[in-house]
């Protein structure tokens, strides 16, 4: 007997060297700290090193995934920021680009909503049905929106 299993309509992994400036980040606050010498610049320097350190693998790759009636947003490998969009709630869908000050990872936007980014300025921008509005940065935002298109006709 063979079971079948559901392929996603949807997968797309984007690779970028943001991991990397973070981990530099990191190496840039221990030296700092080192260099100040005192007490209180190594807890600083150090804690602050440490911290982007251990931030700095969630950074790797950002994974969007068709999982049946939501679309998965996950930063990784180190899977500690994600998020899904029910299809359900998506108003409108239309490729954009976030602002240079916008800039990479999970923020609040200038022109309001939210921006999940790993690199570059393209994004597929969806508009929710409640008024609000998501920015998921991609190096492949022709075929996302296509595929959210598709799924909230």
């Amino acid at each position: 007997m063979t079971t079948a299993t559901a392929t996603p309509d949807y997968t797309h992994t984007q690779k970028a060297p943001l991991c990397l400036i973070l981990y530099g980040s990191a190496l840039a606050g221990w030296s700092l700290a080192w260099m100040i010498g005192d007490t209180a610049g190594l807890y600083i320097g150090g804690g602050v090193g440490l911290l982007i350190v251990l931030l700095a693998p969630c950074f790797h790759h950002l994974t969007l995934a068709d999982q049946g009636e939501v679309l998965a947003i996950r930063f990784g490998p180190v899977p500690l920021f994600r998020r899904t969009v029910r299809y359900a709630e998506i108003e409108k869908v239309e490729i954009g680009r976030t602002f240079l000050l916008d800039g990479w990872g999970i923020h609040l936007s200038m022109r309001g909503g939210w921006v999940w980014n790993l690199w570059g300025r393209a994004c597929v921008v969806v508009r929710f049905k409640n008024g609000g509005t998501l920015r998921i940065g991609t190096d492949d935002a022709e075929n996302l929106a296509g595929f959210l298109e598709g799924k909230i006709s």
